[in-house]
């Protein structure tokens, strides 16, 4: 195809549209078009609803499913990725616009909601150009299951009055749980009638029909329903009026970003993690994995786009991609046949969009967001390693007692104290030689055989030692040493990638503490950076070739010829 030049953009980042179309294959034409067709039936549903959720107008929905659709199928890496918006990142939404425009028109709602989702994109493409793409990573997966479930509860408490018919001042969550209780006998038969039913629908046909558009249908059954019986006319509230046509430009309110600028970032956060993961899930083999910086840029400018339509904040999505997958996507042209779709919608059906309840909307979301909630994930969690569980119902508590925003704080918060708490403790093993072999192993129940020396304590510290885990990492030896009384202590260092000055300098005092005790120290299996950083500094000095050793063999090979009378020095490292 002759030089490729043109297929990067500046600052490196390829441009994804001339791979996918150069690469692409007739035979791919029929099944993209197929699953672009089937993921709009289930997208555009859910794009409603979601819009409903973050308290905009259901045409939003619409202008989220369009725009950043076609924007991330020239840019982005992932193939089947479906981008639109999300429970979590409308929940998000919701909580932002509502503490920044509380009591705002429509109007305002939307240039707010612009603005929020200016912001987010330019996040996400700054993020992009600085490569933060490795921010994802800080938010490990039960903490991320943990704030999906926190969400999902979150979400289900703000539908279930929809679902209800009632109508009442949003507070905190206990307020919330209250007042909705409270209204219980003040429900609308007719308007439970149609929610009831609704959630049957999904769930009947997710269970025996897995591969149709619920959504879609259910959806078609609440608009039917209304156009048939006049349920607006027996207390069923409906969307109500939804404007034709191709949406007008947006302009944000350039006022309103230093109090949006802290919620975007959260957003963007969420927004960025959803799409990477949703990404990564659905990679079949021979596919590229999707590139993380590369998906910054690509939701970065599929949110800038939007914004200019009156968008919410997008993202991807991992419903529609799983069905955008399933039903056969093979490249990004099954996600421009979903936004053509959409686009159709918007110029044809606003009108019967309008006639849509607002309880099979709600439906819609409850339905959904419940599968936010895996007990399976938590079981698999718990099963592995009970501190982690912990770290996912911490999760779920922040968001649903602190609020969403404040909730992704609190998952950062915790996942980064998991990883402090996993490093700041590294376990310190005794070794003894199994009988018969130079092979050193932890000392264990299973092997009390293994062959200990006298006076020779041999340990194990494992990973990186730096100022916050030297001084646990001290104690334990300590403890060690005191329990056995040796005259030798041979570190084994070949799994401690890192040396930091502190802990070197407390090793080094560590030394001298123990050569007054008349206790002697010995390095051993050194990595090549950890022994230039000991050779520079005084500890290098005072150990010398003699006391560190090459791999434990030696060490015990030395030992072994101090039992005789005489001194033998210590081999080279």
């Amino acid at each position: 195809m002759g030089h490729d030049s043109s297929t990067h953009s500046a600052g490196g980042f390829r441009i994804p549209v001339l791979e996918w179309v150069r690469d692409y294959q007739k035979e791919w034409l029929k099944p993209d078009i197929i699953a672009g067709v089937t993921a709009a039936a289930v997208v555009l549903p859910k794009a409603l609803a979601y819009a409903t959720v973050a308290g905009l107008p259901v045409q939003v929905g619409l202008y989220t499913a369009f725009l950043p659709m076609v924007i991330y199928a020239f840019l982005g890496s992932s193939r089947p990725l479906s981008v639109s918006t999300s429970a979590t990142i409308a929940i998000l939404a919701a909580a932002t616009l509502a503490r920044v425009v509380p009591h705002g028109g429509t109007a305002d709602l939307l240039r707010a909601s612009a603005t929020l989702t200016l912001l987010v994109g330019a996040i996400l493409a700054l993020a992009a150009l600085l490569r933060f793409g490795f921010v994802a990573d800080f938010i490990s997966d039960p903490v991320l299951t943990g704030f999906k479930a926190g969400v999902a509860v979150v979400i289900v408490l703000d539908q279930l009055p929809k679902l209800l018919g009632i109508h009442f001042p949003k507070g905190s969550f206990f307020h919330n749980v209250l007042a909705t209780v409270m209204g219980i006998p003040h429900a609308s038969v007719a308007t439970v009638v149609v929610g009831a039913i609704t959630v049957g629908i999904l769930v009947a046909i997710e269970h025996f029909f897995p591969r149709a558009p619920a959504p879609l249908i259910a959806v078609a059954c609440g608009i039917a329903s209304v156009s048939l019986l006049g349920l607006q006319f027996h207390g069923v509230d409906i969307v109500g009026h939804v404007p034709t046509g191709f949406p007008s430009v947006t302009m944000p309110d350039l006022s309103l970003v230093a109090s949006l600028g802290p919620a975007a970032a959260g957003i963007a956060l969420m927004s960025f993690t959803e799409t990477i993961a949703a990404g990564r899930a659905f990679v079949e083999s021979g596919e590229p994995a999707p590139q993380a910086n590369r998906e910054l840029l690509a939701i970065g400018f599929a949110n800038v786009g939007g914004a200019l339509l009156g968008s919410m904040p997008a993202g991807g999505g991992t419903t529609q991609t799983a069905v955008n997958r399933l039903v056969g996507a093979r490249s990004q042209l099954a996600e421009l046949v979903t936004a053509a779709v959409t686009l159709g919608t918007m110029l044809l059906l606003a009108p019967f969009i309008g006639l849509m309840p607002h309880a099979t909307l709600a439906a819609v979301v409850i339905v959904y967001s419940i599968g936010l909630i895996k007990p399976s994930e938590f079981r698999a969690i718990v099963a592995v390693r009970r501190t982690e569980f912990v770290w996912a119902l911490v999760a779920v508590c922040g968001v649903v007692l602190f609020g969403t925003l404040p909730g992704i704080l609190v998952a950062i918060v915790v996942s980064l104290l998991a990883l402090a708490h996993q490093t700041s403790d590294p376990p310190v093993y005794v070794l003894r030689r199994k009988p018969g072999t130079n092979v050193f192993r932890p000392v264990s129940a299973e092997h009390p055989d293994d062959e200990a020396f006298p006076d020779l304590l041999l340990l194990r510290p494992e990973g990186r030692i730096f100022f916050a885990n030297a001084t646990h990492i001290g104690e334990k030896i300590r403890t060690l040493i005191e329990q056995t009384h040796p005259r030798i202590v041979v570190l084994h260092l070949r799994a401690v990638f890192d040396l930091e000055y502190t802990a070197l300098k407390m090793l080094t005092e560590a030394e001298k503490e123990l050569r007054q005790q008349g206790i002697t120290l010995w390095l051993v299996g050194l990595n090549p950076g950890v022994l230039a950083m000991v050779q520079r500094s005084p500890l290098g000095e005072t150990l010398g070739r003699d006391r560190m050793f090459f791999n434990l063999d030696r060490a015990v090979a030395a030992w072994q010829a101090q039992q005789a009378p005489g001194a033998v020095r210590g081999s080279t490292p």
